[in-house]
């Protein structure tokens, strides 16, 4: 067996990327400065709903204010679209307009585009500008929304419901329940959480009024979606006239990846005045104006055997869009829902799915867009199911989930798990976490007055299902290797994983491979980054577009060296004949007078037409205060199938990024709207928290790998893979310590102190009466 390459797939190589973004030397957005460049800002309503007039006269004549924008001036442009549809019940998307005409229904809509040359003159113009209100209803939050006689957020909209679906067979269900022995249920809510990556958007508008081409550098997912949705859908004009450029991207979490207000009016802006433009959003536009996250009420049954197997499954679903629909906005609860099934053998499913309107900032994919909501629901309602037969969590696990012989399997929800060893991962965990000792930890808790609680969640999910991907590998003049791919980094080592692919065949060190990603002009075609498609669709791509590319050298080099191409091998980045020392480097290659410039580059596509299922077990052990409600979380473990790791690093880093963002969401993380008038009451981050290092474990991470059947690399994708079985764990931990102390068998997320603190008073109460 061959030695692993140094820096190929599998080896723990460091991020290429780390030592300039470390130094300060990253170009993010808000770096590009073209000189002289206006800037711009954007008038925001400060009522969820409201009829308005606007006169921005006296501000147009202010010093430095170059031009404004309302409803009127980009009535011609296209609406924001929403890319999502049933194909069984179609339903009417409302407009969702570049800026609100003369009604706003969220706070935070956007009304007028103020661009100066300064931000100080632009946020001048902005006070400036003469807004007259008139406040109407307004409705927040899922339970206010579907009651009867609610505010309407769109009056062709009754109940404020999108659509009411059901997905699986509702008779199978209910056979099911009519036959079970007992029936476990829950009523959960997922709150909405804010996105708070570290860069907010920005966007830069460079206009050739000579050639009349755009040029737009944003901060995103991808820039050819952004192109093709702005060109084709909002501004209406040829794709050929605007270049999308995505330089370095500081977070992203999904939310990146749709068009936003800011990009076309910028745009509009620039071919006006044919000057540049920049527009960088402030943390409170974020909060305002970027798609925010989750937001579902779910009430779940299980339907129970004697003997603990589940009989079938029904799940009511509310889902809320928020005021508009943004990009994938309706898909994600609707697709999430075809993951509830879980890791377990359930043969009768029905679920009921609802999307409602409600006067708030729209809803779209954060970090899982839907399987992270799905696996909370399945994994406490898991639990409830074996409190309510008095079994463990790991032995209802254990008799319901899908065996490694019935794999590949299809659920009841059409999706097909090809690989996996769900209990060899859960029976794992549970050995790192010392599970069986665990009673003596909590009783040696309790002498010091503390609550420990030990919970587990086994998740799946599906990715890699982007779409087609196409990656360019060429030989340069000087020898080194460049990848083109439509891909777009946003934090996660693109540079450092598609180098590894690379090495692992040429042989060559990451220094000697380039990659270029987010430049609509140099690389033809590109999904972007979404959905952990990466390295599933991207990364096959590469592999296969190398490989190409050695053979068409080997060619070349047959010439050089004088021998047949079967006689020859790469290594170390150059071509030699087997088993002698008569080899040609890859820049003297490239060096050749007469050499086919054809066979310097080598293009491959790729789609995954089944998608991939990482799977694995989470699990938390926590110290709950009663006194003041304060949770510490002492002990976590996962361990993770991704069928196939291509640097354990960087996937370590990962899978710990994406834990925290679910240990924020399970503790802390909740945005707020009054139900009152639709405020958004956590709007600064002075009332929204967010997880600090301290707020963590230290987490234990292993992988067992099973390798994926219908992916050519064998791997599962893992992007998203620690934001899904985080929330279940922890909050399962959670309820078991206070069901074991006091018989509280619910709280939601986020489990404040205040509320944990709540609930243990109550229990006290109830206890004493």
């Amino acid at each position: 067996m061959a030695a692993p390459i140094k820096f190929g797939v599998g080896q723990s190589v460091r991020r290429k990327e780390d030592d300039a973004l470390i130094r300060g030397k990253g170009r993010y957005t808000d770096d590009v400065a073209p000189s002289p460049a206006l800037h711009a800002l954007v008038l925001r309503s400060p009522h969820a709903h409201a009829t308005y007039t606007i006169d921005t006269g006296k501000a147009r004549a202010m010093p430095g204010v170059a031009l404004i924008l309302t409803a009127e001036d980009v009535a011609e442009l296209g609406g924001l679209p929403c890319l999502f549809n049933l194909e069984t019940d179609p339903f009417t998307a409302p407009p969702y307009p570049i800026l609100a005409k003369d009604e706003v229904r969220h706070v935070g809509d956007a009304i007028a585009f103020v661009v100066a040359d300064t931000v100080d003159h632009a946020r001048d113009a902005i006070e400036a500008i003469d807004v007259k209100w008139t406040p109407l209803p307004a409705v927040a939050g899922l339970a206010n929304a579907v009651k009867k006689g609610a505010p309407q957020v769109w009056p062709d909209k009754p109940g404020n419901v999108l659509f009411d679906v059901s997905i699986g067979d509702k008779g199978a269900a209910d056979a099911a329940f009519a036959k079970a022995h007992a029936v476990a249920e829950i009523t959960i809510v997922n709150p909405r959480v804010i996105t708070n990556f570290m860069e907010t958007r920005a966007a830069v508008a460079e206009y050739d009024a000579k050639h009349d081409h755009l040029t737009l550098t944003i901060g995103s997912q991808g820039s050819h979606r952004l192109r093709e949705i702005l060109c084709d859908m909002v501004l209406k004009m040829p794709k050929e006239k605007m270049r999308v450029i995505c330089p370095d991207v500081g977070g992203g979490f999904g939310t990146k990846l749709f068009p936003y207000r800011e990009y076309a009016l910028i745009s509009v802006a620039a071919r006006k005045l044919k000057k540049s433009i920049k527009w960088t959003a402030e943390r409170s536009d974020h909060f305002m104006g970027d798609a925010q996250g989750r937001d579902n009420v779910t009430t779940a049954k299980m339907a129970l055997a004697e003997d603990g197997k589940f009989l079938g499954m029904d799940v009511d679903l509310m889902g809320d869009m928020g005021a508009y629909l943004s990009t994938f906005a309706p898909y994600i609860p609707h697709g999430g829902a075809g993951m509830l099934p879980g890791l377990y053998d359930i043969q009768a499913f029905h679920c009921r799915v609802r999307t409602i309107f409600t006067n708030t900032v729209p809803v779209d994919a954060y970090r899982g867009a839907g399987r992270p909501e799905a696996a909370y629901v399945i994994e406490r309602l898991v639990d409830a199911a074996a409190r309510k037969l008095g079994m463990t969590p790991d032995a209802i696990r254990r008799k319901n989930f899908i065996p490694p012989k019935s794999l590949p399997y299809t659920t009841a929800t059409g999706k097909v798990y090809d690989s996996g060893d769900f209990v060899a991962h859960m029976k794992r965990a549970m050995e790192i976490a010392n599970w069986k000792e665990f009673p003596k930890r909590a009783k040696a808790a309790k002498k010091e007055g503390l609550v420990r609680g030990i919970g587990m969640a086994s998740y799946v999910e599906v990715c890699g299902t982007m779409g087609e991907e196409t990656a360019n590998v060429a030989l340069d003049p000087n020898g080194d290797i460049s990848i083109l791919i439509g891909t777009q980094s946003s934090g996660q080592g693109h540079q450092t994983a598609y180098t590894q692919i690379v090495a692992e065949q040429f042989g060559v060190p990451p220094e000697r491979v380039h990659v270029l990603q987010g430049d609509t002009d140099k690389i033809a075609t590109g999904l972007g980054t979404g959905g952990s498609a990466s390295i599933p669709s991207g990364g096959v791509s590469v592999q296969r577009a190398t490989h190409e590319l050695g053979n068409k050298l080997k060619e070349l080099a047959a010439q050089a060296l004088e021998a047949g191409a079967g006689d020859l091998e790469i290594a170390d980045g150059r071509i030699r004949i087997a088993g002698t020392d008569r080899s040609i480097s890859f820049a003297d290659l490239a060096k050749r007078p007469g050499g086919d410039s054809a066979k310097m580059n080598a293009s491959a596509t790729f789609a995954s037409a089944d998608g991939t299922y990482p799977n694995g077990t989470h699990l938390a052990e926590v110290e709950i205060d009663p006194a003041t409600g304060i949770i510490k979380i002492v002990n976590y473990v996962i361990v993770d199938d991704f069928g196939v790791t291509l640097n354990p690093l960087m996937l370590a880093g990962q899978v710990h990024g994406g834990a925290m963002q679910g240990i924020g969401q399970a503790l802390m993380e909740r945005a707020v709207y009054s139900p009152a008038d639709g405020q958004l009451v956590t709007g600064t981050f002075m009332d929204y928290a967010l997880p600090r290092a301290s707020d963590g474990p230290s987490f234990v991470f292993e992988t067992h790998n099973v390798p994926c059947t219908t992916n050519p690399l064998g791997v599962k994708g893992a992007g998203e893979a620690g934001a899904i079985g985080s929330c279940p764990a922890v909050v399962n931990a959670i309820i078991e310590g206070l069901y074991r102390e006091y018989k509280i068998d619910h709280i939601d997320m986020p489990a404040t102190p205040e509320r944990v603190w709540i609930a243990i008073r109550e229990a006290e109460r109830r206890h004493t009466l």
